[in-house]
């Protein structure tokens, strides 16, 4: 996965410093990036380590974060980190800044994989333009990706219901949707057996992810897209988009992987 030339330069502020990468040594450096990308850096480019690194990261765009994710990884395992924690703030709090721009890129790594999952199972080129739109607004966009995250959740019970033949009245809301879908499909917290194990914790984490629709709704309603705002209007963190944008994902998965269950998996009779 490519990453920002900006956030590239963060993360080599911290990994580079001066011709030196972290705690290590020439053969421990090559021994290293051997392990995790299959070159010795150092010994390949025939330069520092700092030097040989930067000139990887700008061959390879596509190694960046799992080459700092390694790099960040063995440096939380070493003893620098508490000394560093303790008597070079200015280091650590880059160490911190890194570590944000590896996480940020890694947590949208797996709402890709996650997105994908989706694209592959709806054949609808509306819905997976708004899948990838919704995922692109996270971090430029809380608000239109919050409503996004709402349309989602309802072109997707609305699929459902129209493969199964239900008409869908004009006035239902989400939550509405959700419902029929939950109560076609008999995955309603009731339609749980008593006998079944773990039964009140089944019905609880159905009871929620029922929630997650009317959350969603009402986060849409407040902060999202859709609505004409006052001047005064201050949108959610991208954090929080990032929340809805889960959530509506989670929830998708688990409707259509039902539906799959119920009705795709069943062989013709003979």
């Amino acid at each position: 996965m490519d990453i920002s030339v900006e956030d590239r330069k963060s993360c080599m502020a911290f990994f580079n410093k001066g011709g030196y990468v972290l705690d290590f040594t020439t053969k421990g450096f090559d021994d290293f990036t051997e392990a995790v990308v299959g070159i010795p850096l150092a010994q390949h480019y025939q330069k520092s380590k700092g030097r040989s690194l930067d000139d990887y990261v700008r061959e390879h765009p596509e190694d960046i974060i799992k080459l700092f994710d390694a790099l960040l990884e063995h440096y939380e395992k070493s003893s620098q980190i508490e000394i560093d924690k303790n008597e070079n703030p200015d280091i650590y709090k880059q160490y911190e800044e890194c570590k944000a721009i590896i996480d940020k890129y890694n947590k949208r790594d797996i709402n890709s994989v996650r997105v994908a999952q989706i694209e592959s199972k709806f054949d609808n080129d509306y819905i997976q333009s708004q899948i990838k739109l919704m995922l692109e607004m996270q971090a430029n966009n809380p608000t239109e990706a919050i409503g996004k995250a709402k349309e989602l959740i309802e072109s997707c019970c609305k699929t459902i219901l129209e493969k199964v033949s239900i008409s869908i009245d004009p006035n239902w809301t989400m939550v509405n949707l959700v419902d029929r879908v939950f109560e076609h499909l008999k995955i309603m917290p009731r339609d749980i057996s008593d006998k079944a194990k773990g039964v009140e914790s089944i019905r609880k984490v159905l009871g929620s992810l029922k929630a997650v629709a009317q959350g969603i709704g009402e986060l849409r309603n407040i902060y999202g897209s859709g609505h004409g705002k006052p001047g005064s209007y201050q949108g959610l963190e991208p954090r929080h988009a990032q929340l809805a944008v889960g959530s509506s994902i989670t929830l998708v998965l688990f409707l259509w992987d039902s539906y799959e269950r119920k009705y795709l998996s069943e062989k013709p009779k003979a």
